[in-house]
C-alpha cells in the first residue's frame, strides 16, 4: 500500500499537499471541503501587522524602520480594521475552524517588524494554532537601509517570536537575499523550526490613463517552480529545519519534484484559486497513479533524491548548469525545418 504521509513542523501529516494562506480560509465551509478532498493541513489567512497596528496603536514599526519614509506610505494602505474581520475576529475564526476539523490548523502573521506581533503570536497559540507561519512582507526601499540591518531585522523577529510560543514556528522568505544559504542558516539557528520557501511580492502597475499606480495580482504558474526547487535542493540536509515549497505548485508532477528536491510538504493557492478546492482529490490521485508506475513506495522514498547533498553531479545546481543551458540553446530562426 502507498504511503503519502510525511512530517512538517513536528506534525504528522497523511500526505503533502497543504493549501497556502489565501482569502479562501476566511470560510470555515472552505476549510471543511479542503479536507474532505485530501488537504493534510491548512494554513490561514493572514493576520496583517496593520490590523494589529491599527488596533492596539502600537505603531513602533512605523517608527523603528525608517519612519520619514513610513508616514506618506500610510494613506496607501487599504482600511485593515475590518479586513479578515480584524485581528479579535481572526482568532474568534480559528477557534471556529479548530472545531470544524481535524486536520492541523496552521495561523499567519504577515508583517516585518515585533509591535504587536508577539502578543498576537501567543493569542494564535492560545486559539488552538498547531503551528504559526511568518510570512515576513517587507520591501528594502530604503537606500540608506543596510543588508546587515535588514537581515538583523529578520533575525530579531524571528527570535522573540519563538521566544513567545511553545508551538512550532516557519517563517515564509523572500529569496532577494545576497547570501540565502547562509540567511536560511542563520534563521534555523534563530529557532525557525521550518522554511517557506518562497514569497512571492506582488509589483504595482501603472494606469496610463489615470497616472496612478494601481495594484495588481497574478496567480503564480509551474515555470515559478524552478527557483524553489533550486534552493531547497541546494539546502536540504545542510540546514537542520523542515522546508516548504509555495508559489508554483499546480500539478502532481509539480509535487513530486517537490519532494525530490528535498520539501517536506507542497503548498498551493493559486491551483485552488484557478480549479476549485476538488482538485485537491485529482492531485492526491494523481500522485498516487505515478507512484505505482514508478514503483515508489512512499513518499518518504523520493524526499530530496535530486537535491544538492544526493545527486551525482552537484555542480548542476551551480554554474555548470549555466554555461551548460548556454552552450546548448540554439535560437528559433536558427534551427533547421
Amino acid at each position: 500500500m502507498l504511503d503519502l504521509t510525511t512530517t512538517y513542523l513536528g506534525l504528522a501529516l497523511k500526505n503533502p499537499l497543504v493549501p497556502s494562506s489565501s482569502p479562501l480560509t476566511q470560510k470555515v465551509d472552505n476549510i471543511k471541503r479542503m479536507e474532505d478532498a485530501g488537504a493534510a493541513a491548512v494554513v490561514l489567512h493572514s493576520l496583517f501587522e496593520e490590523q494589529i497596528a491599527r488596533e492596539s496603536h502600537a505603531l513602533d514599526h512605523y517608527l523603528n524602520y525608517g519612519s520619514e519614509s513610513f508616514v506618506e506610505a500610510i494613506s496607501y494602505f487599504p482600511e485593515m480594521l475590518g479586513y479578515n474581520r480584524g485581528a479579535e475576529g481572526y482568532l474568534e475564526h480559528l477557534v471556529k475552524v479548530k472545531q470544524a476539523v481535524s486536520i492541523p490548523i496552521i495561523g499567519s502573521l504577515n508583517g516585518f517588524s515585533t509591535g504587536g506581533w508577539i502578543e498576537y503570536a501567543r493569542e494564535i497559540q492560545q486559539a488552538g494554532a498547531d503551528a504559526l507561519e511568518l510570512n515576513v512582507y517587507y520591501v528594502a526601499a530604503d537606500p540608506t537601509q543596510s543588508s546587515q540591518e535588514l537581515e538583523q531585522m529578520y533575525l530579531d523577529l524571528v527570535r522573540e517570536v519563538v521566544k513567545s510560543v511553545t508551538i512550532p514556528v516557519a517563517v515564509k522568505l523572500p529569496h532577494f537575499f545576497t547570501a540565502f544559504a547562509n540567511m536560511a542558516q542563520r534563521i534555523a539557528w534563530a529557532g525557525a523550526d521550518g522554511l517557506v520557501l518562497f514569497n512571492r511580492f506582488y509589483q504595482p502597475d501603472f494606469d496610463l490613463e489615470a497616472l496612478q499606480v494601481v495594484p495588481s495580482l497574478t496567480l503564480s504558474h509551474s515555470n515559478e517552480l524552478r527557483l524553489r526547487l533550486q534552493w531547497v535542493a541546494m539546502v536540504y540536509g545542510r540546514i537542520e529545519t523542515d522546508l516548504a515549497v509555495t508559489g508554483g505548485v499546480h500539478t502532481a508532477e509539480d509535487v513530486l519534484k517537490c519532494m525530490m528536491a528535498g520539501a517536506n510538504v507542497a503548498m498551493m493557492t493559486s491551483a485552488l484559486l484557478e480549479r476549485g478546492i476538488n482538485y485537491l482529490s485529482a492531485l492526491r490521485a494523481s500522485l498516487e497513479l505515478w507512484m505505482q508506475d514508478h514503483e515508489y513506495d512512499s513518499i518518504q522514498q523520493m524526499r530530496g533524491s535530486m537535491s544538492y547533498k544526493n545527486v551525482a553531479q552537484p555542480a548542476a545546481y551551480e554554474r555548470a548548469n549555466y554555461m551548460r543551458v548556454l552552450q546548448a540553446y540554439e535560437p528559433r530562426w536558427e534551427r533547421r525545418p
